[in-house]
């Protein structure tokens, strides 16, 4: 479960969110949708701890902003996997090798890294294409791998930054398939999106971002085809 309660967050001095209060129930999918420089990023910046209240505290995967230390930080990252809009890929490494460094860094045992690699690749479709660089790749084959390393250390959380902000249409809807199977895995996944239509087509609970306040909503009619261009938050 996440919980935010009376949350205040700040970037670069300037107020984003004020008395922020939010519950993320273990299973669900989440989307988190505003305009670009709304707050998303920031929001889910300040689940894995990149970001801290400035009052308030946020509960996440058996931590609190409030009491852990940075020492600590590291270890929360461990039970959660993120997804960046621009894959962020190791481009001098393997697809196989970009998996498999996540858990040697965290002391995985090497007969347990190929198990655990394969069966991400799977889950995502690109087993045969374990050797294959990423530059070789498609842009909407480089978002599932960056899924697959989100999900390999079999994380309580996915936190999805734009994670189709590259991406043409049908790969949109393709990689927010993906997701929606990991969600179904018990796994909580949380999408940061200004792509309405992406919302439409696979209905779940939605947060707006609206000025300094958050509140549920449902994408009406109205808003189809804005899809708002440039920097998220």
């Amino acid at each position: 479960m996440i919980s935010f309660i009376n949350v205040d967050l700040e970037l670069n001095k300037k107020p984003v969110f004020t008395n922020l209060n939010l519950t993320v129930q273990h299973g669900e999918l989440l989307y988190i949708v505003g305009r670009s420089g709304s707050g998303k990023s920031t929001l889910l910046k300040s689940m894995y701890m990149d970001i801290r209240p400035k009052k308030g505290e946020i509960h996440i995967a058996g931590y609190n902003s409030r009491t852990i230390k940075n020492r600590e930080i590291p270890l929360l990252r461990r039970k959660l996997g993120i997804v960046f809009q621009d894959f962020r890929l190791l481009e001098d490494r393997s697809v196989y090798d970009n998996l498999a460094f996540v858990l040697k860094v965290t002391g995985t045992k090497e007969k347990l890294i190929k198990n655990s690699v394969m069966q991400a690749l799977e889950s995502v479709g690109l087993q045969d294409a374990a050797r294959e660089m990423p530059f070789r790749l498609s842009g909407g084959e480089q978002q599932r791998v960056a899924i697959a390393r989100a999900l390999v250390r079999e994380p309580l959380v996915i936190l999805a930054d734009e994670p189709t902000g590259n991406l043409d249409p049908d790969t949109s809807l393709e990689i927010l398939e993906y997701l929606k199977k990991i969600n179904q895995k018990g796994i909580i996944v949380v999408v940061g999106t200004h792509d309405y239509e992406l919302v439409r087509h696979s209905p779940s609970r939605t947060l707006l971002i609206e000025g300094l306040n958050i509140h549920e909503t449902s994408i009406e009619p109205s808003l189809t085809g804005f899809r708002p261009t440039g920097k998220t938050a």
